[in-house]
């Protein structure tokens, strides 16, 4: 009888769904009424305006920390070592975002997560540390691209350094400009900065210093030596200052050595943490197909709280990891 109950609600539920549905196309249909058009059209026209909004408060608080940042000296905290790591991110990855953009859009991105996670935690306070874990997980694979990027880029310079030294004895400028004579030697990441060298030197007015230290900058530190000892040169020219120049590539090939060193330490590194994570996943997947611990895992206070806490240690781990593999490289770079 209970059962005869539910399923007469349930026809009449789906046929008043039916009827309800059919009423409202037709008023829409008789009164020219594009309800979803214009429903949609409305949650547009609101996400663009507070875009709108959004950017225009970045951009502002970007002028105010660039005038800030000429005049008052930054201190050393945490919220400095997280511009800086935003900022080499932007540029290493290539985004089209400033700062503070990159802020708005990981503060949107985190209360979207938390509000997602909150649905299956059924808690907050783990559903905050579940995506506060997963973001900082993120965020050092993001980082860990980048380093490779950085090491990518160093190479590149290196190999630069390593073909115009040999050709510096007749000028600076000249061993450039014969170096771009070819598509073969630069790098065409590194390509397109050289190029602008040579242009800002004959054609744009720039100086050599103003040049070379503006193609300094675009390279970054590891061309800070060559980029010292080639205004030496060039102001003060004497006969056989050229050799000043092998001296970059005798380091270039001690830092290669280092670097590869590093390298096969750091794939070590890397390869066994990926290697104990998965073996975690798995076996967690594995007790998975027993119900009881299903049912305790997923559904149990205490199981959420495990849970939590085996992500938060998973994402931690891979932090300190990356970590100190940036801590190992900073010392090798130095050295």
């Amino acid at each position: 009888m209970k059962q005869r109950c539910i399923h007469s609600m349930n026809i009449t539920l789906i046929i008043s769904l039916v009827i309800g549905i059919v009423a409202f196309s037709i008023i829409n249909a008789v009164y020219e009424i594009r309800f979803l058009e214009d429903t949609y059209k409305f949650f547009l026209d609101m996400i663009d305006t507070l875009a709108e909004h959004l950017g225009k408060y970045n951009t502002k608080r970007y002028v105010e920390r660039v005038k800030r940042e000429k005049i008052v000296k930054q201190k050393e905290n945490v919220f400095a070592k997280y511009n800086r790591l935003v900022e080499g991110l932007i540029l290493d990855l290539n985004m089209p975002l400033t700062l503070e953009s990159f802020t708005s859009l990981l503060c949107i991105c985190f209360a979207i997560t938390v509000m997602v996670i909150v649905l299956f935690m059924k808690s907050i306070t783990l559903s905050v540390v579940i995506s506060i874990s997963s973001f900082i997980g993120l965020l050092t694979y993001f980082v860990m691209q980048s380093k490779a990027i950085s090491a990518e880029k160093m190479e590149n310079i290196m190999d630069a350094e390593d073909i115009i030294c040999p050709l510096a004895r007749d000028g600076v400028l000249v061993a450039i400009k014969k170096v771009l004579e070819s598509e073969e030697y630069l790098n065409s990441n590194i390509r397109p900065y050289f190029q602008q060298f040579v242009d800002n030197c004959e054609n744009n007015g720039y100086s050599f210093k103003q040049a070379i230290n503006l193609l300094n900058r675009q390279l970054g530190p590891k061309f800070d030596n060559f980029t010292k000892k080639a205004i030496v040169f060039e102001y003060n020219e004497r006969k056989g200052m050229a050799d000043i120049f092998l001296d970059i590539v005798d380091e270039n090939a001690v830092l290669r050595e280092i670097n590869t060193k590093k390298d096969r330490i750091f794939r070590k590194m890397n390869r066994d943490f990926m290697l104990k994570a998965a073996v975690i996943a798995l076996f967690f997947a594995y007790a998975l197909t027993m119900e009881n611990f299903r049912q305790f895992m997923l559904y149990g206070d205490i199981g959420k709280l495990i849970n939590t806490i085996m992500v938060s240690v998973i994402c931690l781990s891979f932090a300190r990891c990356q970590a100190l593999q940036g801590n190992l490289g900073s010392g090798g770079d130095g050295k």
